[in-house]
């Protein structure tokens, strides 16, 4: 019997446009574990070489896996003060140094610690597995540790096509599961509070899952920037369609935290690293059944006439359950 909380899905599409294995990136926030500790729990399970880049994040290189970040997850606590005298520089290196390790060490009682990992190949997905019992293992903290935690657990799956069809399709799909994806997450209170992951505008929303709704790459690009000029969405595209197309993503957002990735960015999880129920397995799977919704056309708008007809959509979430068990 297949395990959803351990044993990795394979989605139906399992390769990119090139032919090459798809990857998934996977970014995991916690708290009780020092960034100095956790690049040691990486670096004593894949191997590699440990770099110090300064008092609060370490990348560990080479690794089997590639190349992993650690850090407390604050753009406050990194940084440079450039200013063009070399001596000057050098002092003010030292002082912001020593500034930023104090930051780090009192942000580090709300802020988050991060591990970034590099892409992964799907079929060494359960790999990760190693990783969060480790943490598990040496204490860290989840979400639901305290009111103050926000804690994500975010996956960067690579697409296997581009097309406008296909990636409107993966978004309809995604739009009909979140309500169904939020209630069995049971996405922790803090985090709908903060400005991580808010579901799609309802006017985007009935946009998308309109049946006439075909639009090609670059309609896909102008619609979605026009609904969604932030990166806080549960389902963020801004990394993909800056992958695309930068120009135009540059010119509807200023951001300079969005990074340019053949991916989609998944933010809707939690990040509960000490509960024994929760794995990167069970998160990764709930994803594969909105791919695995996207590659059935005729089952996909079926369900969308009847979200968008239904008198009452309160009920959704259940509704949406019942057609992924009949279907």
């Amino acid at each position: 019997m297949f395990d959803y909380h351990s044993n990795f899905k394979m989605p139906a599409r399992q390769t990119t446009p090139k032919g090459d294995v798809r990857r998934v990136g996977v970014e995991l926030e916690f708290a009780a574990v020092s960034a100095r500790d956790g690049a040691a729990l990486v670096h004593q399970l894949f191997g590699g070489e440990i770099e110090r880049q300064d008092a609060h994040r370490f990348a560990i290189s080479e690794t089997r896996l590639g190349d992993f970040v650690c850090e407390l997850d604050s753009q406050y606590v990194h940084g440079g003060l450039g200013g063009g005298d070399k001596n000057m520089d050098r002092v003010l290196g030292q002082v912001e140094s020593r500034v930023q390790e104090f930051l780090g060490d009192v942000s580090s009682l709300v802020v988050p610690c991060e591990i970034i990992c590099p892409p992964i190949a799907l079929n060494e997905l359960s790999d990760l597995s190693l990783l969060t019992l480790a943490l598990r293992e040496a204490g860290a903290s989840g979400t639901r540790d305290n009111l103050l935690y926000a804690f994500g657990a975010q996956l960067n799956p690579e697409l296997p096509e581009f097309s406008g069809a296909y990636i409107s399709r993966v978004l309809k799909a995604y739009m009909l599961l979140s309500p169904w994806l939020r209630g069995v997450i049971d996405v922790d209170k803090t985090r709908k509070l903060t400005a991580f992951a808010d579901p799609f505008p309802k006017d985007y929303v009935r946009k998308i899952l309109a049946p006439a709704y075909a639009p090609d790459l670059n309609q896909l690009i102008d619609d979605y920037l026009q609904f969604n000029p932030t990166r806080n969405r549960e389902l963020d595209l801004l990394p993909l369609l800056s992958h695309l197309n930068p120009e135009k993503v540059a010119a509807a957002v200023s951001d300079p935290l969005i990074k340019s990735r053949p991916t989609f960015h998944y933010r809707l999880p939690d990040a509960r690293l000490d509960e024994e129920a929760w794995s990167i397995a069970l998160e990764w799977n709930r994803w594969c059944l909105v791919e695995d919704l996207a590659d059935k056309p005729d089952l996909l708008d079926a369900m969308a006439t009847e979200y968008l007809t239904s008198a009452n959509q309160s009920n959704w979430a259940l509704r949406a359950s019942e057609w992924l068990l009949l279907s």
